[in-house]
């Protein structure tokens, strides 16, 4: 178990939240997931190697670009990859994986800058990972708000756990709610699911029992009368409370909450080594 206190009896409630738990720890810990990432590389115009990968890297005007040895493969779309080839068109917050090997190569954009993050299963960090410690699920933490939606998306800048890199989302209202009877509110994010939100926040556990940097909490999209669900036992680590490989947003300053958020994911063992 990853919680304080195990679930006792019949308790769905709980039970719901270790099979989510422990679900989202797998995800993390899949074979080629940021557990298993084993570099994060910044190419120039001038190629360059980097020891956890094949090949030379550059970048330009037309995207990422490798040139492999005499020798060397890598798998793109399912196809070997020989010689000279350039990844093109790589959006904002997205990015391509080659294969190599057992491994992966991660070629993304973060921040308008171009990145390679090779993923290699046998990466100790993946292979001695045990579990996300967590506060033991509560109702309490179980808050209901309601979404007011601005007129216009808000453009929003955020730094990012990179020093010198930041983020821009559109945000496109705020989440209004109530803890031991304190008005709080926290801007939003859009989410992964339609009409779904994501709000990256801090609180007064941060840098002690919880991440110092960041935590986020998906929501579901709002009811017809804008109420919204906060559950916080499900607030979850970003990738970068386990690694120095990730380029994580950070909260708007707005998102610092002044109360004591005792609830979800909790600093990860990997950090308090």
């Amino acid at each position: 178990m990853t919680v304080q206190d195990s679930p006792t009896g019949n308790d769905t409630f709980a039970t719901e939240w270790e099979a989510w738990h422990q679900q989202k720890d797998t995800a993390l810990a899949h074979e080629h997931g940021f557990l298993a990432v084993t570099g994060l590389h910044w190419p120039t115009t001038v190629p360059q190697r980097f020891p956890d990968t094949p090949g030379t890297w550059s970048t330009g005007d037309d995207g990422v670009t490798v040139v492999l040895d005499d020798g060397e493969e890598l798998v793109v779309d399912g196809a070997p990859v020989r010689g000279r080839h350039t990844f093109t068109d790589i959006p904002e917050r997205g990015g391509v994986n080659a294969g190599w090997g057992d491994a992966v190569i991660e070629i993304a954009k973060r921040g308008g800058h171009h990145v390679i993050r090779p993923r290699h299963p046998r990466h100790p960090l993946r292979t001695a990972f045990t579990g996300t410690p967590a506060y033991a699920p509560d109702r309490r933490w179980v808050v209901t708000g309601t979404y007011a939606p601005f007129t216009e998306p808000r453009p929003t800048t955020v730094g990012a756990a990179v020093e010198g890199l930041q983020h821009v989302y559109d945000a496109p209202g705020s989440i209004r709610f109530r803890i031991d009877g304190r008005a709080l509110e926290l801007t939003a994010f859009n989410g992964s699911t339609p009409g779904g939100l994501l709000v990256l926040f801090t609180d007064a556990t941060s840098g002690v029992t919880t991440y110092a940097a960041n935590r986020a909490l998906r929501v579901d999209a709002p009811g017809p009368d804008g109420t919204v669900v906060l559950d916080f036992n499900r607030a979850t680590n970003l990738p970068c409370a386990y690694t120095d490989f990730a380029t994580c947003p950070l909260p708007p300053a707005e998102n610092r909450l002044p109360v004591a958020i005792e609830a979800g994911e909790r600093i990860p063992h990997e950090r308090r080594a």
